[in-house]
């Protein structure tokens, strides 16, 4: 998902340099109307091609769509009835030993309906340190598979295992809204549940041949309603336990294109983290606009196992 319009080109494998790598992102999008059999209604296929790097709170790309039946049309209609908190998954049994009365929030990286809702993810919100898009609609594997759809899937994963160790679990959403939550809310989330630990679940965008996971931690920022100094050390410890935990269970390398081979990036522009007040890091499993690394994460088998790396690694940050 795309980040920022305006970062230099990625690090190479071979890259030592320690220095943060930011990428520039340019989306096309294509959106065709199919002719049918009389019997059947007109059908549309969206496909965004990306080639920047990217995350929940980039500029989303500009959307046109056709005329909509009656139908698509009232179920792209907003409610008008309040928007409905995170969702939360059933009561588990209560965790035991350092586990116990232990919150984590699992944030699944935008929405699948966001395309429909351009002109509203596209309202800026304060992150603090400047502002930014509500959201963005993500990125697609080439064969059209939804980042969106990637992080509820994968995140309802996590969720359930994390139940299983008698952790509460709360969920930012699961896609049960027309579009978002705006990255100003998704922290909010995981600050008013005292959150114990926050992950973003996320995939990444850029060209092929750039294949791997990495994860996202939050700098030292201050300004406004964003001040990161007591969370960088936890998120960081947090981090680097998910990271070591990820390789171990999926298999996958850190990233070839950015983070010196560590599969650790720091960044201070994402709304996310600078207004979290809880240990929180976003994690990019691997890149969708690359043909390996997209059979890996359309593939169920494989999700469970990036699902089971998260967890373990919340757990072993948890005391677990």
């Amino acid at each position: 998902m795309p980040y920022d319009d305006s970062p230099p080109s990625p690090e190479s494998a071979s890259s030592v340099s320690t220095e943060r790598r930011w990428f520039a992102r340019r989306s096309g999008l294509a959106v065709g109307a199919a002719v049918l059999a009389p019997t059947a209604l007109a059908g549309w296929v969206l496909v965004q091609v990306t080639t920047g790097a990217g995350a929940d709170d980039a500029r989303p790309p500009r959307i046109v769509m056709p005329a909509a039946s009656p139908t698509d049309a009232a179920a792209a209609t907003p409610s008008s009835a309040p928007a409905e908190g995170p969702a939360k998954s059933p009561a588990a049994a209560p965790a035991k030993g350092p586990l116990a009365g232990k919150t984590v929030v699992i944030d699944p990286g935008h929405n699948t309906g966001n395309f429909k809702h351009t002109s509203e993810i596209d309202k800026k919100v304060d992150i603090g340190t400047n502002r930014k898009e509500c959201d963005t609609t993500g990125t697609t594997t080439n064969s059209g598979y939804m980042e969106a759809e990637f992080t509820l899937d994968v995140s309802r994963r996590l969720r359930t295992v994390l139940e299983a160790k008698g952790l509460k679990v709360v969920l930012t959403h699961q896609a049960d809204r027309p579009f978002g939550p705006c990255i100003d809310e998704r922290a909010r989330i995981g600050n008013e549940a005292a959150a114990d630990a926050v992950v973003s679940v996320h995939a990444d965008g850029v060209s092929e041949g750039n294949r791997g996971y990495h994860i996202i931690l939050p700098a030292k920022v201050k300004g406004g309603a964003a001040d990161t100094a007591k969370i960088v050390g936890p998120s960081r410890d947090l981090g680097e336990r998910i990271a070591s935990n990820f390789a171990r269970t999926t298999g996958s390398a850190p990233a070839n294109y950015l983070g010196s081979g560590t599969g650790l990036v720091v960044r201070d522009d994402l709304g996310g983290l600078n207004l979290s007040t809880q240990p929180k890091v976003f994690i990019e499993c691997g890149n969708m606009r690359d043909a390996k690394d997209a059979a890996l994460l359309t593939s169920p088998e494989w999700r469970q196992k990036a699902a089971q790396g998260i967890a373990d690694g919340i757990v072993g940050f948890l005391g677990g």
